[in-house]
């Protein structure tokens, strides 16, 4: 078995950062209460109630709403992981037991089929989510194992995986539409060690883009099950029919590339389909390969990535463009004001980037987990924490804002175990070395190799680029220090001592993942090996405002330039502008200053660059006039952090602006 990179477990990890402690207080406090009280509202847990009582009918909401309740639970237990909360804890025990009351002696459990549709389980594995619904179960009971050791969910999740094992490849052999039962049976491999969910995960896998059943259901819905879907309250049933929609092309011939089932994935070169699915997949792709060591697996998983982050990606780390398919498209669409980029693409890319990371130790993957988590996933959470955007554009004339909640209501759960998840994302450790994948404000004990660590890390990013530690062990251990590929420049002191081509101390080396000396701006791990008692490490990143460029092939910024002062993207918004948006242009080399503003949007640092626009004079009474009589001035353009954006008063936004050339 490959010997992959592991993550520090939650409860190793206290996260005391400046940045990031606001947002995870307001997640516990805030945000994990007001999306129980949505699993109440929405029916979700009623639903639970009336299955528990053997109860027909009745059901409300989405098909797979079962699956809000568990990404609830998974982020509550989380939560319990990191500090004992007496009123969390019970409410959580309270779900339990209603999941457990409705779980059916065969271990199966899914409130939509037990209320509406009993005898068509396991019929319509294309749309109907049940394996998509058992994963979040089998996820939530992995991490309430880890945070309380106790097996009153856990034995729910074994329950239904082994009633999932003994249906699939004997009674039937399918995959499901929506992955996600893949990277749950081996999460709850490696809590149980048993190899069956293992061996099952990767029949999920391997099956897909070889077994036509997922196209034999798109063309047979009338025959497994669709009588009931006009029943479905509140248009449910259109909703359904909607998605089914998705499994066509336009001459109405199957395309199995919704659900990435259109070719086996060792053969798929390019990211396609539900951009979701897609990440969900590749998480457990990545498991494997893990696990197994399979060079073919590896081997597309490389081209996929290189696909995704170089062709499909927005600047923010957002993915997926298109709205009709919440999904990739071509190569190089990437539309600003109508890109779709959902939330929870976002988080599935952080999921399966931090595989990648444990299983090579590349920093690449941590450098994308750090642009996406500032960016493309963080715009998904208002700073209320009640408020979320399930779609993530790049522009808007002002007409799109973020919702307390959603028919279909993935994203808020999600986002949620995110936060309340967020110190696993920090630290790893691989082959007896730590590695410091993000620069988050925190303390971190644990073991690695053998020897205790105690680790202390102070971190003023995003706003600067100042990062300590200061570390405690019992032995020799060595520290890992990624440099991000955005940094101008960095500079790396140990006890006392600055690292420089000149004068590099012995115990200091690149990791072969690195390149160039550290302090003209090489990128990837730093190694320093040492035995530890109490030393410090200073780290400097410099940080510039860039003006960016898309690729020339990528249509809808051509000619335009993005603001960003990494890690963090930035935006325009009308409200900080006295000009409509769209008059400004950004001159090639404009000068640029940052200032940071704790009066604003709860303290964050602003741009401003110099910025031509038009000239007024001359335009009384005048729509249209010769180029030459026209004039521009300069102004200043101001922006914020694009995480921050339609928190204040509605108004246009844009990341993208025009480049005004000489």
């Amino acid at each position: 078995m490959v010997s992959p990179q592991s993550s520090i477990g939650v409860a190793d990890v206290s996260v005391d950062d400046e940045f990031w402690s606001p947002w995870i207080e307001r997640n516990r406090e805030v945000t994990i209460e007001y999306q129980y009280e949505q699993l109440e509202e929405s029916g979700t847990l009623e639903n639970f109630r009336r299955a528990r009582d053997g109860e027909s009918g009745g059901f409300q909401g989405m098909w797979f709403q079962d699956s809000d309740a568990y990404k609830w639970l998974e982020g509550a237990s989380y939560e319990l992981a990191k500090r004992d909360d007496p009123d969390l804890r019970e409410r959580v025990n309270e779900v339990i037991d209603l999941v457990a009351a409705a779980q059916r002696e065969d271990g199966y459990v899914n409130t939509y089929f037990q209320l509406v549709e009993p005898e068509k389980k396991w019929t319509n594995l294309h749309l109907m989510h049940e394996l998509y619904c058992g994963g979040h179960l089998i996820e939530a009971a992995v991490a309430h194992y880890q945070a309380t050791r106790e097996r009153s969910l856990l034995d729910i999740a074994t329950g239904f995986a082994d009633h999932v094992d003994d249906v699939f490849g004997d009674e039937l052999d399918g995959v499901p539409g929506h992955e996600e039962i893949e990277l749950a049976l081996i999460r709850l491999y490696h809590v149980t060690g048993k190899e069956r969910y293992l061996e099952r995960a990767e029949y999920f896998v391997d099956l897909r883009g070889h077994n036509d059943r997922l196209g034999w259901e798109a063309t047979h819905l009338d025959e497994i099950g669709g009588h009931a879907y006009a029943d479905l309250p509140e248009g449910r049933g259109d909703d359904l029919m909607d998605v089914a929609g998705n499994l066509f092309l336009e001459d109405s011939e199957y395309d199995g590339s919704y659900a990435q089932a259109h070719e086996p994935v060792r053969e798929q070169d390019t990211v396609e389909g539900h951009s979701v699915r897609a990440m969900y997949l590749l998480a457990a792709v990545a498991d494997l390969v893990a696990e197994t060591g399979d060079e073919a697996l590896w081997a597309a998983t490389e081209l996929l990535w290189e696909n995704m982050t170089t062709k499909q990606m927005y600047i923010t780390g957002g993915i997926g463009p298109e709205h009709a398919h919440e999904g990739f498209t071509e190569d190089y669409e990437l539309p600003n004001e109508t890109a779709y980029a959902e939330t929870c693409a976002a988080i599935g890319s952080i999921f399966w980037n931090q595989r990648l990371l444990e299983y090579t130790g590349e920093a690449k993957y941590a450098d994308l987990i750090e642009e996406t988590l500032y960016n493309g996933f963080l715009a998904g959470v208002g700073l209320d924490g009640r408020q979320f955007f399930y779609v993530n554009p790049l522009a808007s004339s002002g007409d799109h804002h973020r919702k307390g909640w959603f028919t279909c209501a993935c994203c808020p759960p999600n986002a949620a175990r995110l936060f309340a998840s967020l110190g696993a994302y920090l630290y790893s450790e691989r082959d007896g070395e730590l590695y410091i994948n993000q620069y988050v404000g925190s303390t971190l004990s644990t073991t690695v190799g053998g020897v205790n660590v105690d680790l202390e890390q102070e971190s003023a990013l995003p706003w600067d680029g100042e990062i300590t530690l200061e570390i405690e062990a019992d032995g020799t251990v060595p520290i890992n220090l990624r440099i991000p590929d955005w940094a101008d420049g960095a500079t790396v002191i140990v006890d006392g001592v600055p690292v420089s081509d000149g004068n590099r101390s012995s115990d200091v080396e690149r990791s072969e993942s690195s390149s160039g000396p550290v302090e003209y701006g090489g990128t990837g791990f730093v190694r320093v090996e040492r035995d530890w008692g109490g030393e410090t490490i200073e780290i400097r990143l410099d940080q510039t405002v860039e003006l960016l460029a898309a690729h020339p092939d990528v249509e809808a910024d051509a000619g335009r330039v993005a603001v960003a002062r990494p890690p963090l993207v930035y935006c325009a918004e009308a409200v900080d502008n006295d000009r409509p948006l769209h008059q400004y242009a950004v001159p090639e080399g404009a000068d640029a200053s940052a200032a940071h503003r704790d009066d604003l949007l709860d303290g964050v640092t602003v741009v401003e660059t110099e910025a031509a626009v038009p000239d007024y004079d001359g335009w009384e009474k005048r729509l249209y006039r010769p180029v030459e009589q026209t004039g521009t001035e300069f102004d200043r353009l101001e922006f914020v952090p694009y995480y921050a954006w339609d928190n204040r008063e509605a108004g246009a936004m844009q990341v993208w602006h025009r480049l005004d050339r000489p």
